[in-house]
């Protein structure tokens, strides 16, 4: 009985805040500024750093073993350290352009779009895991290199592409109500 008064307790407690961000009065600053730059990082996800082709070859273990068969364990050594540090950057990047789309809908298109309620809070939800998929994936890029993390990245890129999702359909949403 006080597991569940005090999961209760928490949830409350995790529940309060949310309920307090959803209902603040929206703001709409620099409008075409931010829509501009929404799409400038919706474009930049989805034409540069999501496609399929890019993500499978920054993590592909079959460049890993084509080197070990091939040379010695110094350029071995050099070529995960070069790998890990292109797959940081892209983590990083994908971090910010996710960022930027997070002000996006925080700033403009929560009043423009008029987002329902279990919408804004799907997407903040959506946002959350990702930026925390993120970090989960530069933590094991770190720790296990930059071949050792494909669930990772497999779950990071599903969540980047379901914001980019949503961000494409509200950016649509404000277009015809001539927003932009």
């Amino acid at each position: 009985m006080i597991q569940l008064i005090l999961f209760l307790a928490v949830a409350m407690l995790l529940l309060f805040p949310l309920f307090f961000l959803a209902r603040r009065p929206p703001q709409a600053n620099g409008d075409a500024e931010v829509v501009l730059e929404a799409r400038r990082a919706l474009s930049s996800l989805q034409g540069e750093l999501l496609p399929q082709e890019i993500v499978a070859r920054i993590f592909a273990k079959d460049d890993l073993d084509y080197v070990t068969s091939f040379t010695s364990d110094r350029v071995r050594e050099l070529f995960l350290q070069e790998r890990e540090r292109i797959a940081l950057s892209w983590v990083k990047y994908v971090r910010r352009k996710i960022v930027s789309l997070r002000n996006f809908h925080l700033n403009s298109a929560r009043y423009y779009a008029r987002l329902s309620m279990s919408s804004e809070l799907t997407l903040a939800l959506e946002f959350a895991t990702l930026l925390f998929a993120c970090g989960g994936l530069e933590l094991a890029l770190r720790l296990r290199g930059p071949f050792g993390a494909q669930r990772i990245v497999e779950t990071t890129t599903a969540a980047a592409a379901r914001v980019c999702e949503t961000t494409e359909r509200t950016l649509g949403l404000m277009e015809r109500r001539g927003v932009t």
